[in-house]
C-alpha cells in the first residue's frame, strides 16, 4: 500500500516540488502552527523544536525520530506558500502572516 503524496516547495529552488508523505506533512505543519506566533519577531527554530515535536503523534514520529527535518521541509514550504515569514536579523525567527 502507498502512502498519499503531498507536494511541497522550497523558497530557495522557486519552480522545484518534491513529494513527500501527506500524512507527516499534515501533523508536522498542524503542530507547527499551533506553536509559531503570529506577531513578529516570532520564535527561534531551537525554541520552536520541542514544543513542536510534543505534539506530534508518536505513530508517526517516535521518539521525534525525524522531527527535526521535517521541521525543516514543513517551515520552507509554509514559507513559500507565505504562510510564515522569517523576521529580520540573527538568529533565524518564524512568525505567521
Amino acid at each position: 500500500m502507498r502512502s498519499e503524496k503531498i507536494t511541497v516547495r522550497n523558497p530557495n529552488h522557486p519552480g522545484k516540488t518534491e513529494q513527500v508523505d501527506a500524512g507527516k506533512y499534515r501533523a508536522m505543519e498542524a503542530a507547527m502552527l499551533a506553536v509559531i506566533p503570529v506577531e513578529a519577531p516570532g520564535l527561534t527554530v531551537a525554541a520552536l523544536k520541542g514544543p513542536v515535536v510534543a505534539r506530534l503523534p508518536e505513530s508517526l514520529f517516535p521518539g521525534g525520530a525525524t522531527a527535526g527535518w521535517w521541521l525543516k521541509l514543513v517551515q520552507l514550504d509554509l514559507e513559500a506558500r507565505g504562510e510564515i515569514r522569517r523576521s529580520a536579523g540573527s538568529p533565524l525567527r518564524l512568525h505567521r502572516t
